[in-house]
């Protein structure tokens, strides 16, 4: 339990089923106190709060050690690399789905239910599926893919069946305190969305400088590490090069960030490394069609994925997509069911 309505209601609505229900809120960051989304003291007290309103158990689980030495080591480590990487799908993997996967084994419980915008279901060969929520505006099925047939008969996501403003209204009429919290949008151990401060404060090797050039490699300005740097960035660059300028590459190997304009952002591809399916196995013998996601809220776009050795796939893309950032992931659909996906390790020009 975050602390935010859609973990409480979840929550909630299991009680009511007639489930035995611990409410554990996952201490993972060391924030000193500094409240923020889904961690700190406020959201402890709102999950407290909650399970003794509705009338369940309560605990708060520290799992700091865990979370630094998955979650943060990679978030580093990518940065290090000059990728964009997405924690919470590591936390999902390593961590909600992991560890505190082993805790409810510990403490005897079967099942774990997260209050993540998505659904699973079974079919007559007894074999997990994994689909977008029905709120496609919050559907949170991208930052699942990481999840295989071992964890999903293990989950439960009762708000993933019914819309936020359902959600909500459930909220309402049981008279939680967090009805009306705001949705938390951010990294939940970046107080303040600073990526910046907190990389600087918690990796300073990334503190390095180097340059910003153009395609042609004519220097325009320096920077103060990469980790400041995305694909398609557009602000905060400068560099004046008389007509809009984006990001389109960083070299961890050489401490340089390209810039250059809009149409070079356009790949054909990409190759992921990770990849994971959540039937534990790619769904066809060689390449299949698919629709892909690049990016969190991202749209959807229809691609030839082929599977490779090693936990690798390609991805051809249809039609050029722009800003494919490495570090980021690619997740692959079939409608609304999640296949797999991976971490997206290169584009492909």
């Amino acid at each position: 339990m975050s602390g935010g309505v859609d973990s409480s209601v979840a929550a909630a609505v299991l009680h009511e089923q007639g489930y035995r229900v611990l409410g554990s809120h996952m201490r993972l960051v060391n924030l000193g106190g500094v409240d923020h989304g889904c961690c700190g003291p406020q959201a402890e007290k709102d999950a407290a709060a909650v399970a003794e309103l509705v009338g369940f158990d309560f605990e708060v689980a520290d799992m700091n050690e865990e979370f630094e030495r998955t979650v943060l080591a990679d978030f580093y480590e990518e940065h290090r690399a000059g990728r964009t990487p997405n924690p919470c799908i590591r936390c999902n993997q390593h961590i909600k789905f992991g560890a505190f996967l082993d805790r409810a084994d510990r403490l005897g419980f079967d099942r774990v239910a997260p209050g993540h915008d998505a659904r699973t279901w079974r079919d007559g060969d007894d074999r997990w599926h994994l689909g977008r929520g029905v709120d496609r505006s919050k559907d949170q099925s991208y930052v699942l893919h990481v999840l295989g047939q071992g964890q999903l008969r293990r989950a439960l996501f009762p708000v993933g069946w019914q819309t936020k403003a359902e959600t909500r209204a459930h909220a309402k009429r049981l008279a939680l305190p967090v009805a009306a919290k705001p949705d938390s949008q951010e990294v939940c151990f970046v107080p303040g969305a600073d990526h910046g401060a907190f990389l600087e404060e918690h990796a300073p090797d990334l503190v390095r400088g180097g340059d910003v050039v153009d395609p042609s490699g004519r220097v325009l300005a320096h920077h103060e590490g990469t980790f400041r740097f995305t694909i398609g960035q557009r602000r905060g660059l400068g560099v004046s090069m008389g007509r809009p300028a984006y990001v389109v590459d960083i070299d961890g190997a050489t401490n340089r960030v390209v810039v250059g304009p809009e149409e070079l952002l356009g790949r054909r591809g990409l190759m992921a490394d990770r990849v994971r399916w959540v039937a534990d196995h790619s769904p066809e013998g060689g390449p299949f069609e698919a629709e892909v996601r690049i990016r969190y809220r991202g749209e959807d776009v229809p691609a030839v994925v082929e599977p490779a050795a090693g936990g690798r796939a390609r991805v051809e893309f249809r039609t050029p997509q722009r800003a494919v950032a490495p570090g980021q992931s690619v997740v692959f659909y079939r409608s609304d069911e999640v296949l797999g996906g991976g971490r997206i390790l290169e584009a492909i020009r």
